[in-house]
């Protein structure tokens, strides 16, 4: 079994975050392992507080892990301050994982921010380098690439221009098109090759972004290749946003384990 580690917020309605990373490698028959770098208060209306770990608690929660236990792969999600980053910046080039999935989360689905606007550099300059990939939907690509993001040409660019920051691969998600669909782009800093993907009309998006990179953690980890983990991840959230939980008043979760519910012959419509 392999095993993975998610350094990210935890989500106390449980769509998102440390507690979506988890629910995620579970599905992919992977052992879940958590470093929590901030506590939201939130729910599927939105984010209310957010309470930043001290980092001198991630950097414990990081060597804790990997002093005793194998990761094979890493899946960083929120990190809110310098602080933070730079902490878990430097807890990767202690350990050397060799998987290393970065979604760069900066808003929440509310408008809430994520990431302080002054971390924004210290995220592209200390963890860009360390990530084998990067996840930027089309808001998040632009703060780090600094210009506009409209159309597929634009999602090429930014691609190439955040592998020129230090990634090894980007995935620029689609979903913020106007167009229509959902394609995403992925490149390995010299191919790049396009992921098709239908837009579901669905309110039952929380957490999607948290998701996909858990997934695309696990499917690396499970010795897919880039283009194979992403096709695969893909495939797995559009699977969990079609048969979304309805749950709450507002953006609902994603149903993480309906194949697992299916053939376990529970899984309710």
């Amino acid at each position: 079994m392999k095993h993975l580690l998610t350094i990210a917020g935890s989500d106390s309605s449980g769509g998102a975050g440390i507690q979506a990373d988890l629910k995620t490698f579970a599905a992919h028959g992977t052992f879940g392992m958590s470093v929590i770098t901030a506590v939201t208060a939130q729910n599927t209306c939105g984010v209310t507080k957010v309470q930043d770990i001290d980092p001198d608690i991630i950097t414990a929660q990081i060597d804790a892990v990997f002093e005793d236990i194998r990761v094979d792969a890493v899946k960083i999600g929120m990190v809110s301050r310098t602080e933070s980053i730079r902490a878990i910046a430097a807890g990767l080039r202690k350990w050397k994982p060799a998987i290393v999935v970065l979604d760069p989360v900066m808003v929440s689905k509310s408008g809430y921010d994520l990431l302080h606007p002054e971390a924004c550099q210290t995220l592209v300059n200390e963890l860009l380098p360390l990530a084998t990939l990067v996840t930027p939907n089309l808001p998040e690509a632009e703060k780090i690439c600094g210009f506009r993001i409209e159309m597929e040409p634009d999602m090429e660019q930014a691609a190439k221009a955040i592998t020129e920051f230090g990634a090894r691969a980007v995935l620029v998600k689609g979903g913020h098109l106007t167009t229509g669909r959902s394609d995403d782009y992925l490149f390995d800093g010299s191919k790049g090759v396009w992921v098709s993907g239908a837009r579901i009309p669905s309110r039952h998006t929380h957490g999607t972004g948290c998701t996909l990179s858990s997934a695309l953690a696990a499917d690396l980890a499970r010795g897919m290749t880039l283009e194979q983990a992403v096709r695969a991840a893909k495939a797995y959230v559009t699977t969990a946003i079609e048969n979304g939980i309805d749950l709450g008043h507002g953006v609902g979760p994603t149903h993480h384990f309906v194949e697992l519910y299916q053939k376990a012959g529970m899984f309710e419509s």
